[in-house]
Order: C-alpha cells, then sequence, then structure tokens
C-alpha cells in the first residue's frame, strides 16, 4: 500500500511539470506573436514613411525634369528618376512579402534614397543657378536697349515737361519725424513699510493694579496704606516704561516711512526727470528743424523774390538750379558754369558733357546652358559713336530750350553755350578736355523751332553751331564767349599753415586766418590735379568760404566749402545751409570742415548727398598729411572766450 501511495505522488509530479512546460510554452508563443506584431507595425510605420519620401521625391523629379531645356541634363534626371523608381519597387515587393523586413535593412534602402536625393537637389540648384544667370543675362541686355531708347529720346523728353522752377516743390515741406517722447510708464513703488504697534496703554483701574488687601491688614491701616502705595508705585513704573517703548516705536516708524518717502520721491523723481529731459531734446531738435526749414524757406523765398526782380546774381542762381534738377537717364558728373550779362540779357554757359562711357556697348547677353557661360555681344564702335554723337547735339539743344522755357522773369534775351568734354588724344596719348561745340542763339529764333520734328545734328548746324564734323571725335573749337571765372566774391589768400608750430590750439585761432587755413590745405591736396582753389571775402555769414575749380572729367567739378572755427557741435542747420549753397552755387560738392564734432542729426542729413563732414580730427589729419602739426584743445578755447 505504501509502494502504491508513493508511485502515484511521482506520476502527479511528473504532471506539474508537464503542465508547468506547456504553460510556459504558451506565453513564450503569446510573447512571440506581440513581438512579431509589434515588428511589423514598425516595419509599416517604417515603410509608409519610406514610401512618402520617395513619392516627394519622384514629384520633385517631375518637376526638374519639365524645367529642364537640355537633352544632356534630361538624360542625368531619366538616370536618376529609373534608379528612384527601382527602389520604390523594391519597397513594394517587401512591404507585399516580406513586411517584418528587419529595420537595419531599411535603413540601407533609405540611405539610398537619400543618396539620389542630395543628388536631386544638386541639379535642381544648378538648374535654378542656370536659370536666374539666363534671367540676368535677359535683363542687362533689356536694360542697355532700354537705356540706348532713352537717350534717344532725351530731347523730346524734355518737351514733355515745364522746365520752369515751382517755388512750391522746392520749399522744404518736410515734417519733423521724430515722435514726441511718450512719458513712459510709472515705476514700481516700493511697498509702504508695516508699521509696529504701540504696546498697550496702563490704566490704574487694571486688575494688577489694585493691592490685594489681606484680612488683617483692614486692623492695620499704615499696613493698607504701604499696600495701595506700592501698587501705585508700580503702576508709575510701568506707565513710564510705556511712555518709553511708545516713543521708540513711534521712532522706528517715522524711520521707516522717511526711508520709504526719500525711496519713493527718489524713483518718482528720476522718473520725471528723464522724461523732461527726453521731452526738452525732442523739442530743441524740432525748434532746430523747424528754424533750419524756415532759414532754407526764406532763402528760397529771397531768391525768388530777386529773380523776379531781375538781379543778376539770382537770374545765374535760377538757371544754375533749373540745370541741376534736369533729368536724364544716365548718371554723370553735372559740371557747369553761368554767367549772365544783365546789359545784353545773354546768358553764358560752360556745360561739361558726358563722355561716351554713358553709352552701353552691351548688344545682347546670351547664357548658353550647355557650357554655363554668357555670350556677349556689342555694339559696332560706329553705332556707339553716332549714338554719343547725337546725344551731344541733343543735350546742347536740350540745355537751350530748358532754359529758355524756365525763363519766366523774361531775363534771357540769348544764350552763348559751350560745350566741353574730356577725352583721350589721340595724338599725344593724353586725356584732355576741350571746348567740342559752341553755339549762340537768341530766345525769338529758337523758340521758332519745332524740337519735336528735328534732326539734333542739322538743328545745331542751321542755328549757326561751331563744331568738328564728328563731334564723337572731341576735335576742339574756340568757344563763341569765354567765361569769367574771377567771381567778385574772390580775394587773394595767405599763407597760414607755415606759421603753424606744434602746440597752437587750432580753436583758438583768429576765424579769418582759420578760412585761409582751410583754402591752403585744400589748394595743397587738389594741387595735383590742376585744380584752383579760391577763398570768398571775409564775411562770417555762413556763405562759401572757399572753392575749389577741379578739372578732373570724372570727379571734378565746382566744390564749395565752409569752415567752421567751433567750440560746440555743429548741428544740422549748418549742414542744411552747406546744402542749399551747393544748389545755389551749381556746385558737384560741399564740404563742411570743423575744429569741433557733428551730431547725428547732421550726418543723418548728410546721408546720400554730395557732402562731406570733415571734424577736428580730420582736420589734425589733413594738417599733418602736409608736414604741418597742431592741436584742438575746444575747453581750453571755450575757457579763453569766456573770460
Amino acid at each position: 500500500m505504501a509502494r502504491r501511495s508513493s508511485g502515484w505522488t511521482i506520476v502527479k509530479g511528473i504532471a506539474r511539470e508537464i503542465d508547468r512546460a506547456n504553460r510556459q510554452a504558451q506565453k513564450a508563443a503569446i510573447a512571440r506573436e506581440r513581438a512579431y506584431e509589434r515588428d511589423v507595425a514598425r516595419s509599416n510605420r517604417e515603410l509608409e514613411k519610406l514610401r512618402n519620401k520617395l513619392d516627394r521625391l519622384e514629384e520633385k523629379f517631375n518637376a526638374t525634369l519639365n524645367a529642364a531645356n537640355e537633352a544632356s541634363s534630361i538624360s542625368v534626371k531619366e538616370k536618376k528618376l529609373s534608379e528612384a523608381r527601382r527602389l520604390l519597387e523594391q519597397l513594394r515587393e517587401i512591404e507585399l512579402y516580406n513586411p517584418a523586413v528587419s529595420l537595419g535593412n531599411l535603413r540601407e534602402v533609405e540611405e539610398s534614397i537619400d543618396d539620389v536625393q542630395g543628388e536631386i537637389d544638386e541639379l535642381i540648384a544648378l538648374e535654378r543657378e542656370k536659370q536666374s544667370q539666363e534671367e540676368d543675362a535677359v535683363r542687362r541686355t533689356e536694360a542697355a536697349q532700354r537705356l540706348r531708347d532713352d537717350i534717344a529720346k532725351i530731347l523730346t523728353y524734355t518737351l514733355m515737361v515745364d522746365d520752369a522752377l515751382n517755388w512750391k516743390e522746392l520749399r522744404d515741406k518736410q515734417q519733423f519725424l521724430i515722435p514726441k517722447p511718450v512719458k513712459p510708464q510709472r515705476p514700481t513703488l516700493p511697498a509702504k513699510p508695516t508699521l509696529k504697534k504701540s504696546p498697550r496703554q496702563p490704566e490704574g483701574s487694571d486688575k494688577s493694579y489694585q493691592p490685594k488687601i489681606p484680612i488683617y491688614a483692614h486692623l492695620m491701616p499704615q499696613k493698607k496704606r504701604a499696600l495701595k502705595a506700592e501698587a501705585r508705585e508700580q503702576f508709575e513704573r510701568d506707565h513710564l516704561n510705556w511712555r518709553e517703548q511708545v516713543d521708540q516705536v513711534e521712532h522706528e516708524n517715522q524711520r521707516k516711512l522717511g526711508e520709504w518717502e526719500r525711496e519713493k520721491d527718489a524713483l518718482l523723481g528720476a522718473w520725471s526727470k528723464k522724461h523732461e529731459k527726453a521731452l526738452e531734446d525732442w523739442n530743441l531738435k524740432k525748434k532746430a528743424h523747424s528754424d533750419a526749414q524756415a532759414q532754407y524757406n526764406g532763402g528760397l523765398d529771397t531768391l525768388r523774390h530777386q529773380y523776379e526782380q531781375n538781379e543778376p546774381a539770382a537770374i545765374a542762381e535760377y538757371c544754375r538750379l533749373v540745370l541741376a534738377r534736369s533729368d536724364y537717364p544716365f548718371a554723370f558728373s553735372k559740371d557747369f558754369q553761368i554767367e549772365y550779362d544783365a546789359e545784353a540779357h545773354v546768358l553764358a554757359i560752360d556745360y561739361h558733357l558726358p563722355s561716351i562711357d554713358v553709352v552701353p556697348d552691351l548688344k545682347e547677353e546670351r547664357f548658353i546652358k550647355s557650357r554655363s557661360e554668357v555670350k556677349r555681344t556689342s555694339i559696332t564702335e560706329k553705332q556707339r559713336r553716332d549714338i554719343y554723337e547725337t546725344l551731344l547735339y541733343a543735350m546742347i539743344l536740350r540745355t537751350i530750350h530748358e532754359l529758355f522755357e524756365a525763363d519766366t522773369a523774361n531775363a534771357i534775351e540769348a544764350i552763348a553755350m559751350n560745350g566741353w568734354a574730356t577725352g583721350l588724344n589721340k595724338a599725344t596719348g593724353h586725356e584732355v578736355t576741350s571746348c567740342i561745340a559752341t553755339i549762340s542763339v537768341t530766345k525769338k529764333v529758337f523758340l521758332e523751332i519745332n524740337l519735336a520734328n528735328v534732326n539734333e545734328k542739322e538743328c545745331f548746324k542751321s542755328l549757326k553751331g561751331i563744331g568738328g564734323a564728328k563731334l564723337s571725335e572731341l576735335v576742339p573749337v574756340a568757344p563763341v564767349i569765354s567765361l569769367n571765372r574771377n567771381d567778385g566774391r574772390f580775394v587773394e589768400g595767405y599763407a597760414v599753415a607755415q606759421h603753424i608750430v606744434e602746440g597752437d590750439n587750432l580753436a583758438m585761432m583768429n576765424w579769418e586766418d582759420f578760412e585761409h587755413l582751410i583754402r591752403e590745405l585744400f589748394e595743397k591736396e587738389f594741387s595735383a590735379n590742376g585744380s584752383e582753389v579760391r577763398v570768398t571775402q571775409a564775411s562770417r555769414d555762413g556763405g562759401v568760404d572757399a572753392v575749389v575749380f577741379d578739372p578732373h572729367p570724372i570727379r571734378g567739378g565746382k566744390i564749395v566749402i565752409q569752415a567752421k572755427r567751433y567750440t560746440n557741435t555743429v548741428g544740422v542747420s549748418a549742414v542744411r545751409d552747406l546744402y542749399g549753397t551747393l544748389q545755389h552755387e551749381g556746385a558737384m560738392k560741399g564740404i563742411l570742415i570743423t575744429t569741433s564734432s557733428y551730431g547725428s542729426d547732421a550726418y543723418e542729413f548728410a546721408k546720400g548727398k554730395p557732402l562731406t563732414l570733415m571734424n577736428g580730427e580730420n582736420l589734425i589729419y589733413l594738417l599733418e598729411r602736409h608736414g604741418h602739426k597742431a592741436r584742438i584743445d575746444l575747453v581750453e578755447a571755450k575757457k579763453l572766450a569766456q573770460g
């Protein structure tokens, strides 16, 4: 019986082991199935990403193919596209037959796709660059042709506009654009301090000050009185102590309140003061703008009045403004001199005509994609010279027309004009400036001509104009009239620089000596170019202090100079004055030089204008450049002036 029981136990143990093994196998199968499902899901997600990536890549290829024009480029792209399509088919095959493909294989496919896409991006970038170069070539071709067309129309263009000055348009109407300072947000003030409370005042009626009199003390009046006196003394001591504590608390509270008030007042004061300072600066700038504007417009009104009164100087300045505002389709240095003979009512002009460089020689630029290069063709030299010659005749006729049409005061009865040009003298090989065309014509005769229908050269010849057989050859001719460059304002200069020693303070120099020093320095600067520098009469009126006549064909012309021996910052009003003087003088450039410095508003106004601002440091450098040493001490000069 015992043996049977033992065998049964063994059988049951084996059954349990088998059951446990089955359960473990079942769990392992479930885990494998779930892992498989996760791998399939992960693979499907990766496949979907890659498939979308390939779809986008194929769209990119198709767009590139549509934009391609050259067969070689198409074949390269088709080859890359075929490779991309093969990868797409490979992915689809993986999806159909082996959705549980390892992520490693998928990454290999993705890397292949990325390589192809990188090459495609390079091809697209190359196509875009070629397209850009092609468009640039077309733009340059069109711009050159458009400029030649505009040059052919410069005479007819002036017939469509009124050349008389519009005095209202000339006025400075620019508003003061700096916004008024807005009061900044009130600062966050410190919190009011928490004050201590005073201790409770002791009262004589308080229980603690009521003496405890034993029964037996009623039989002893002396003892009773002693107990009451002791209680009263305790009350008085406590009351005195209370008063001291109250005084301490009140003192501490007053101290805290005082500190809080001072801190609050300091914050509010700084806040208010900052705004007041900003408002004060704004008002000063606004006033400076208003004053400068009023000064400029006042000068314009004066010029208008003097012009309408036929004052000779005003007529010459009016004509300078007319020519300075004449709009041409090309940029060139407008260099001209004007004189008006009031007795004969004749206006004489020396006008420096532009060089042949203003006529573009480009006929066509074409970008050849197969070679990635630009092919450039030019008009013939004869065509360019013919256009240039027509331009010169047209500019002479146009200048005369502008001045006659703008003569609303009827002050001009005739114009004598000399056209000057700079070019290469083929005989000497040197660049020369000479008069190549000259003409004198009355207003009555000129206004009878219909400029809209004339041939420029034939019109010039019919008006007895004198020039070479071809103006483009720059053959010199004798001017019909010679202008006097001796302005009545000019005076003889005298040497100053040689008397300057190293310790001299330029800010303390006599103002007239300072102007002659500036003339002397600029004379040395420009002498290498054959320029002439003249100093004007000492007037201290803020006008022209010196004039440079620079014969250089490109950067040359008339340059006006103002010298300011200042100890304070030069404001925008002085720069505005210089700009107005530059326009009135018909100058090409203005130079303002000072011993001090310039404000930001001065530099802002000069931006984009033919103005040069030279400060004290520039002056010291210019002086040292020509072998002289000095210094500028504005503080010392101010003390002497106050002195």
